[in-house]
């Protein structure tokens, strides 16, 4: 059988794993021969695996709970303030893109990085609800995004988090600004290795795994100051020592280098696809807890997981058992498994049935 190297964003559920991936710490991460689901998805976005071995390229038919993905994602389409979201987002995407390339180009001034932060800022305050704004972002979402609007989408999950920190109004913009930014060194890649379709060879990837020390660099030479440069330096940099340039540990770490690389992958993990809508926000915190807190900071997970899950309380959600229930108390020990209520007085606390999960928000 004909084996292809596929993106990780265009995998669909079905598909056959032809070799085992390993992380870059050699930990396995999927053996060969696994069948490709929504959670191993989800499990490779978050180690940041970008391409894999496929076996067989036929998926297996949607399930049933992708309906109801795909129905509350329409359902937050329909909305007019979704409407009125896209628009400013496409707004300051374009001024994200000029930005962007006037600073990779050596072209930095004051007023363009103002004028990009204020437009920024505007998108982020179009909503006080910041769950409402979470929703919108997963569903502004297609299925392989550019730098420009990754990077966006990133600064507005970073100042989310830095408001449940309650940070100072001054570090919130300066982590606005930070995150967005934090990607400018991929400008300074080589195109044929950014949009290559196969996988990439390991000089190529060492190549890739560049683009923070050279948006340091770039960042420093604009006048951007040491906390913005230093995020985007350290924003693959793991608690664990696992990440990349420096291998860095936990207390090495820029702090807003560790929130932004919280909302990096997030925002990887909770990316719609062509086949479906976003995936399920419980089945991305599960990844979190499962794989997280050796990587990422808990000081700054834990909150950002907590308000994310208390934001859903009361609201209608179903099992992967086909049952609907409102959810009415959170485990505060794993947050992805709250309390749920169904009808007939049913209460399932999913931290005690481990076979139950949230599968679909209704």
């Amino acid at each position: 059988m004909t084996k292809q190297s596929i993106a990780t964003n265009k995998l669909i559920p079905g598909m056959i794993l032809a070799n085992s991936v390993y992380n870059n710490a050699d930990q396995l991460i999927l053996p060969k021969g696994s069948r490709i689901t929504e959670e191993s998805i989800t499990r490779l976005q978050f180690y940041e695996i970008d391409r894999v071995l496929i076996e067989s390229l036929v998926p297996i038919e949607p399930l049933e709970e992708d309906i109801f993905l795909t129905t509350y994602s329409e359902r937050v389409k329909s909305s007019e303030e979704f409407t009125n979201f896209k628009k400013q987002f496409d707004d300051t995407t374009e001024t994200m893109k000029f930005t962007l390339d006037e600073v990779a180009a050596g072209n930095s001034s004051s007023g363009l990085v103002e004028e990009l932060f204020s437009s920024a800022t505007n998108l982020i305050n179009t909503s006080e609800n910041n769950l409402e704004l979470l929703d919108m972002l997963h569903n502004m979402r297609e299925s392989d995004d550019a730098t420009y609007t990754h990077s966006l989408n990133v600064s507005i999950i970073s100042a989310i988090i830095g408001r449940w920190l309650h940070m100072s109004e001054e570090d919130i913009n300066t982590l606005t600004i930070a995150a967005l930014f934090h990607d400018i060194g991929k400008l300074l890649i080589p195109q044929d290795i950014l949009q290559k379709s196969s996988k990439l060879t390991n000089e190529e990837y060492e190549i890739l795994k560049t683009h923070p020390y050279k948006g340091y660099q770039l960042l420093k030479y604009s006048g951007m100051g040491e906390q913005i440069a230093l995020a985007a330096m350290q924003h693959h940099e793991r608690c664990d020592g696992s990440g990349y340039p420096g291998k860095l540990t936990k207390n090495n770490i820029n702090s807003f280098a560790k929130i932004i690389a919280i909302a990096d992958v997030y925002d990887a993990m909770t990316a719609a696809r062509a086949y479906r809508g976003p995936l399920c926000t419980f089945e991305v915190l599960s990844t979190f807890e499962s794989e997280g807190y050796r990587c990422y900071d808990a000081a700054y997970l834990v909150p950002f997981m907590y308000n994310v899950v208390n934001s859903y309380i009361n609201n209608t959600v179903r099992l992967n058992n086909g049952q609907k229930g409102e959810i009415i108390m959170i485990n505060k020990n794993a947050l992805s498994r709250p309390v749920v209520h169904c009808e007939g007085q049913i209460y399932h606390d999913l931290l005690r049935e481990k076979d139950l999960k949230i599968v679909a928000i209704l």
